[in-house]
């Protein structure tokens, strides 16, 4: 056998029955049903775009859109993109095959996920910009240039996994897109984006044109580098969808953060250096400072993130969706610094062996996520001033600090998700019991403890003393409540 196909035929024929007529029917079948209920949604969007856009919005709505494809083309860059299943990857991968042919199922894979990405970016894209006449070609025009962009950034991203020089064209292109988030943001291009809102039919044609003929070039060049990519990349690639795919068929999101780790320390040579001598508890924690500290891009992209909820105001966002991105964003940035807390809630008899008792422990491990959360809420809450207050909102940060700790540190020692546990029949559908619990785990700490800034910032007020006062005692409250309540795992 020397072609992709007849090797799937024989294995088809040696394991499950080929795609029947009721196999297909029910998938038609369940696209229609799909497409029946969101239908009428989708529709009433639409509609609703043609109503008259704020001009003051139009600028932190493109830099909305800008970081969101930025976003995109990092993930596809990240996760490979190409890749086959693992079976492949240990045989057919090295075998003569044809490697086109062998990575074609892969390929078709991501340019559904891109038509989904560009049409979902399409729609976003009017809704920025708005539909002032003939609706209907805005609407086409606009769904051509999101998938016209989302396509062509997936085939660069396939064609960065083929060539460092295609690679350099990638995170040139990023950086591009977040230097345009930036002057987008500040008001610079107020008065392009304002020419593109109201630019003529014949105009969108062309760029619709345009894109379209830039996108198939890419496409084209990335389907003809499929022969190109080295073998190394696609079984990393593949090795790493394999473990996502155990982690979603599995229910157990938390095997993502492991697979991140694992997969930045096993392309690092680790040194040995003199550590320095202080008590025993902050000695435990002194290698989360250590890890933060060798990962300064980390830190950039955390302290670049710091502005979004600021640029989410800015295009129209409620007050509350407003304070929920602060408290969202700091329990993230909380998150990225507990990784030694989760290490010894997954290994307990080597915590044990650490001669620190588990509180002390756990009190010095939540000074370093309290300190980064802290400071990007601060910089948060900083970079856009409710009215009142007299521009003290920045102060909630570090009093927030120590809830969004608890709260970090509560999620990473969460136990996997008990799958026994009931279902509950709702309105909207069942809804696992054990999934539930565990997504809300840390989450509500957090909430709890930044209660009174989440009062401030849904009705905002002149006086913001009585909830500083109350976020202050809040938040220590919730931290040594955590800290007391806190109980070894079992192991």
């Amino acid at each position: 056998m020397t072609r992709v196909q007849e090797v799937r035929t024989y294995l088809r024929s040696r394991g499950r029955g080929t795609t029947g007529l009721a196999d297909r029917y029910v998938a038609v079948f369940g696209i229609a049903m799909i497409v029946a209920v969101a239908g009428q949604p989708v529709s009433g969007v639409l509609a609703g775009l043609a109503a008259p856009v704020d001009p003051a919005r139009v600028g932190a709505g493109a830099a909305l859109l800008a970081v969101a494809v930025a976003g995109f083309l990092a993930a596809a860059r990240m996760a490979g993109p190409l890749f086959v299943p693992p079976a492949d990857a240990s045989w057919l991968l090295l075998t003569p095959l044809h490697r086109r042919s062998l990575l074609s199922r892969t390929a078709r894979m991501l340019g559904l996920v891109a038509l989904v990405a560009g049409l979902l970016l399409g729609v976003a894209l009017l809704a920025v910009l708005g539909a002032p006449d003939q609706l209907v070609w805005r609407v086409l025009g606009a769904l051509v240039l999101g998938v016209s962009a989302t396509v062509g950034g997936m085939a660069l991203a396939v064609l960065g996994q083929s060539s460092q020089t295609w690679q350099f064209w990638l995170t040139a292109t990023v950086a591009a897109l977040l230097v345009v988030a930036v002057v987008a943001v500040s008001g610079q291009l107020r008065t392009v984006l304002a020419v593109t809102a109201g630019a003529p039919l014949t105009a969108v044609a062309a760029a619709v044109a345009g894109a379209v003929a830039v996108s198939g070039m890419l496409a084209g060049r990335a389907w003809m580098s499929l022969d190109r990519i080295p073998s190394r990349d696609l079984v990393t690639a593949s090795t790493r969808a394999g473990h996502v795919a155990d982690a979603t068929v599995g229910l157990d999101p938390s095997v993502f953060t492991w697979i991140a780790e694992d997969t930045h320390w096993r392309s690092r040579t680790l040194v040995s250096r003199r550590w320095p001598k202080p008590p025993a508890p902050p000695a435990l924690a002194w290698t989360e400072w250590v890890r933060v500290a060798r990962r300064p891009g980390r830190l950039a992209v955390i302290a670049a993130t710091a502005p979004l909820p600021a640029v989410l105001a800015q295009a129209g966002a409620s007050p509350t969706a407003f304070g929920f991105a602060v408290l969202g964003g700091a329990l993230a940035v909380a998150a990225t610094a507990v990784s030694g807390a989760r290490r010894d809630a997954d290994n307990p008899a080597l915590a044990r062996l650490m001669g620190v008792g588990l509180r002390p422990g756990l009190a010095a491990r939540a000074a370093l996520p309290a300190l980064l959360s802290g400071a990007w809420a601060a910089a948060a809450l900083a970079l856009n001033v409710p009215d009142g207050g007299a521009g003290m909102w920045w102060v909630f940060g570090p009093l927030m600090a120590p809830a969004l700790a608890a709260g970090a540190l509560r999620m990473a020692r969460r136990r996997p998700i008990d799958h026994s546990l009931p279902v509950i029949e709702t309105g909207a559908g069942a809804v696992p019991t054990g999934v539930l619990l565990w997504a809300v785990a840390g989450a509500d700490l957090a909430a709890l403890g930044c209660l009174p800034a989440l009062t401030a910032l849904t009705s905002p007020s002149a006086d913001l003393g009585p909830y500083l006062l109350a976020q202050g005692v809040t938040g220590v409250a919730v931290l040594l409540g955590y800290l007391w309540r806190a109980r070894a795992a079992k192991g």
